[in-house]
Protein backbone atom coordinates (compact mmCIF):
# COMPACT_ATOMS: atom_id res chain seq x y z
CA UNK A 1 0.00 0.00 0.00
CA UNK A 2 1.79 3.54 -1.03
CA UNK A 3 1.67 6.49 0.93
CA UNK A 4 -1.20 7.75 -0.58
CA UNK A 5 -3.28 5.23 -0.51
CA UNK A 6 -3.16 5.06 3.13
CA UNK A 7 -3.65 8.59 3.56
CA UNK A 8 -6.88 8.57 1.22
CA UNK A 9 -8.32 5.57 3.32
CA UNK A 10 -7.53 7.72 6.54
CA UNK A 11 -9.28 10.58 4.55
CA UNK A 12 -12.37 8.47 2.89
CA UNK A 13 -12.98 7.19 6.58
CA UNK A 14 -13.25 10.15 8.59
CA UNK A 15 -15.46 11.72 6.27
CA UNK A 16 -17.64 8.49 5.94
CA UNK A 17 -17.96 8.91 9.70
CA UNK A 18 -18.66 12.49 10.10
CA UNK A 19 -21.13 12.65 7.28
CA UNK A 20 -22.58 9.13 7.67
CA UNK A 21 -23.19 9.93 11.74
CA UNK A 22 -25.03 13.55 10.61
CA UNK A 23 -26.93 11.52 8.03
CA UNK A 24 -28.02 8.89 11.00
CA UNK A 25 -28.93 11.54 13.63
CA UNK A 26 -30.80 13.47 11.10
CA UNK A 27 -32.67 10.88 8.93
CA UNK A 28 -33.45 8.10 11.59
CA UNK A 29 -32.85 8.77 15.11
CA UNK A 30 -34.29 12.19 15.33
CA UNK A 31 -37.73 11.30 14.16
CA UNK A 32 -37.29 8.07 16.36
CA UNK A 33 -36.84 10.37 19.37
CA UNK A 34 -39.23 12.33 18.41
CA UNK A 35 -41.75 9.66 18.05
CA UNK A 36 -41.38 7.59 20.81
CA UNK A 37 -39.72 9.91 23.99
CA UNK A 38 -41.23 12.65 25.78
CA UNK A 39 -39.05 16.07 25.85
CA UNK A 40 -36.87 15.68 29.06
CA UNK A 41 -35.80 12.10 28.02
CA UNK A 42 -35.28 13.41 24.41
CA UNK A 43 -33.48 16.25 25.46
CA UNK A 44 -31.53 13.71 27.92
CA UNK A 45 -30.87 11.59 24.93
CA UNK A 46 -29.51 14.04 22.45
CA UNK A 47 -26.98 15.67 24.84
CA UNK A 48 -25.37 12.42 25.12
CA UNK A 49 -25.21 11.18 21.53
CA UNK A 50 -24.13 14.75 20.95
CA UNK A 51 -21.21 13.98 23.49
CA UNK A 52 -20.41 10.78 22.04
CA UNK A 53 -20.64 11.41 18.82
CA UNK A 54 -18.70 14.87 18.84
CA UNK A 55 -15.66 12.65 20.44
CA UNK A 56 -15.36 11.19 16.78
CA UNK A 57 -16.15 14.48 14.93
CA UNK A 58 -13.29 15.65 16.42
CA UNK A 59 -11.08 13.27 15.77
CA UNK A 60 -12.93 13.61 12.51
CA UNK A 61 -12.10 17.42 12.40
CA UNK A 62 -8.23 16.55 13.47
CA UNK A 63 -7.87 13.97 10.82
CA UNK A 64 -9.43 15.75 7.75
CA UNK A 65 -7.32 18.27 7.33
CA UNK A 66 -4.19 16.44 8.13
CA UNK A 67 -4.19 13.74 5.70
CA UNK A 68 -6.11 16.04 2.98
CA UNK A 69 -2.57 18.57 2.80
CA UNK A 70 -0.71 15.61 2.85
CA UNK A 71 -2.99 14.31 -0.30
CA UNK A 72 -2.69 17.72 -2.01
CA UNK A 73 1.32 17.41 -1.23
CA UNK A 74 1.52 13.60 -2.41
CA UNK A 75 -0.20 14.03 -5.58
CA UNK A 76 -0.39 17.28 -6.44
CA UNK A 77 3.00 18.94 -4.38
CA UNK A 78 0.81 22.14 -3.29
CA UNK A 79 -2.01 24.29 -3.69
CA UNK A 80 -0.84 25.85 -6.50
CA UNK A 81 -1.36 23.00 -8.80
CA UNK A 82 -4.13 21.13 -7.37
CA UNK A 83 -7.26 21.15 -9.11
CA UNK A 84 -10.39 23.14 -8.41
CA UNK A 85 -11.99 20.54 -6.63
CA UNK A 86 -9.48 20.14 -3.91
CA UNK A 87 -10.39 24.21 -3.53
CA UNK A 88 -13.66 23.52 -3.50
CA UNK A 89 -13.09 20.86 -0.79
CA UNK A 90 -10.92 22.58 1.31
CA UNK A 91 -13.63 25.53 1.23
CA UNK A 92 -16.80 23.63 2.03
CA UNK A 93 -14.52 21.29 5.03
CA UNK A 94 -14.15 25.05 6.82
CA UNK A 95 -17.54 25.60 6.60
CA UNK A 96 -18.46 22.25 8.22
CA UNK A 97 -15.89 22.70 10.78
CA UNK A 98 -17.30 26.46 11.59
CA UNK A 99 -20.82 25.15 11.75
CA UNK A 100 -19.71 22.48 14.03
CA UNK A 101 -17.76 24.53 16.33
CA UNK A 102 -20.86 26.87 16.58
CA UNK A 103 -22.97 23.74 17.12
CA UNK A 104 -20.15 22.82 20.10
CA UNK A 105 -19.31 26.14 21.78
CA UNK A 106 -22.40 28.03 21.34
CA UNK A 107 -25.79 26.13 21.33
CA UNK A 108 -24.31 22.38 22.73
CA UNK A 109 -23.85 24.83 26.13
CA UNK A 110 -27.67 26.23 25.84
CA UNK A 111 -29.03 22.62 25.34
CA UNK A 112 -26.51 21.61 28.39
CA UNK A 113 -27.41 24.53 30.84
CA UNK A 114 -31.64 24.22 29.72
CA UNK A 115 -31.52 20.08 30.96
CA UNK A 116 -29.59 21.12 33.96
CA UNK A 117 -32.10 23.56 35.49
CA UNK A 118 -34.69 21.35 33.65
CA UNK A 119 -36.12 23.87 31.32
CA UNK A 120 -37.88 22.02 28.55
CA UNK A 121 -38.76 24.62 26.57
CA UNK A 122 -35.23 26.52 26.56
CA UNK A 123 -33.31 22.52 25.93
CA UNK A 124 -36.07 22.31 22.77
CA UNK A 125 -35.33 25.68 21.60
CA UNK A 126 -31.24 24.87 21.94
CA UNK A 127 -32.28 21.63 20.14
CA UNK A 128 -34.00 22.72 17.36
CA UNK A 129 -31.67 25.12 17.11
CA UNK A 130 -28.66 22.29 16.43
CA UNK A 131 -31.05 20.21 14.27
CA UNK A 132 -31.11 23.56 11.75
CA UNK A 133 -27.22 23.89 12.03
CA UNK A 134 -26.41 20.16 11.78
CA UNK A 135 -28.76 19.90 8.92
CA UNK A 136 -27.41 22.12 7.18
CA UNK A 137 -24.05 20.82 7.80
CA UNK A 138 -25.27 17.73 6.64
CA UNK A 139 -26.56 18.96 3.56
CA UNK A 140 -22.46 20.81 3.28
CA UNK A 141 -20.94 17.34 3.82
CA UNK A 142 -23.50 15.39 1.05
CA UNK A 143 -22.17 18.08 -1.51
CA UNK A 144 -18.38 17.67 -0.67
CA UNK A 145 -19.09 14.12 -0.85
CA UNK A 146 -20.54 14.77 -4.45
CA UNK A 147 -17.75 16.84 -5.15
CA UNK A 148 -15.39 13.94 -4.35
CA UNK A 149 -17.30 11.50 -6.24
CA UNK A 150 -17.35 13.57 -9.14
CA UNK A 151 -14.04 15.34 -9.24
CA UNK A 152 -12.87 15.02 -12.95
CA UNK A 153 -15.01 17.40 -14.12
CA UNK A 154 -13.75 19.90 -12.56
Amino acid sequence: MTAFAATYALHVLAALIWVGGMFFAWMILRPAAVATLEAPARLTLWADVFRRFFQWVWACVLLLPISGMAMLHLRFAGFETAPRYVHIMIGLFIVMLALFLRVQFLVLPELRRAIASQDWPAGGAALGKIRKLVGFNLLIGLTLVAVAAIRPMF
